[in-house]
This record gives C-alpha cells, sequence and structure tokens, in this order.
C-alpha cells in the first residue's frame, strides 16, 4: 500500500540515519568504519559475557530475524469472512 500524499516518514528516516553517520564520523579518528569496527567488538565482547540481549542482537544481524508464521486461531489456517456489505464495495 502505497503511502498518503505529503507522507514525510522517510524523510524523518533519513535525519536519524544522517545523525548516526555524523556521530560514528565523529566517533574515531579514523571514520565511520573504524567506529563500526569498534562497536562491533564491544558487541562481541558483551556475548562472550553471557549477555543475552547482545547475543539475540548478534543472531539477528547474522542470520536475520525469525519469521513470524502467520496462522490463524489455534494455530490453523487464517479464514477470512466477508459480509454482504464488503462484497457491495
Amino acid at each position: 500500500m502505497a503511502a498518503a500524499i505529503g507522507n514525510q516518514y522517510a524523510a524523518k528516516e533519513r535525519v536519524w540515519r544522517s545523525a548516526i553517520e555524523r556521530a560514528l564520523e565523529k566517533r574515531s579518528a579514523h571514520g565511520r568504519i573504524a567506529a563500526l569496527d569498534e562497536l562491533a567488538g564491544k558487541l562481541l565482547d558483551r556475548c562472550h559475557e553471557g549477555d543475552m540481549g547482545a547475543l539475540k542482537e548478534l543472531g539477528d544481524r547474522l542470520d536475520g530475524k525469525p519469521t513470524q508464521p502467520l496462522t490463524g486461531e489455534g494455530g490453523g489456517p487464517i479464514v477470512l469472512q466477508v459480509s454482504a456489505v464488503d462484497a457491495e464495495l
């Protein structure tokens, strides 16, 4: 489904992304990649310490987030019911 005319959500996302990019550039004298490498190292340190949140994040980054199956009641199939009013549309 397309966004409404005048939707500014994507622009807001770019502002936040730009702020993160600037912060990464400032964080390391060697630039953004070096700052990201440093942060990745800290994530691995937390994983080694057994931090479950860090381990989950690492797994999500490496394998992707697990898919969530779409099911109906009780794990059964999804059932769509169309009423007479909906049918006229």
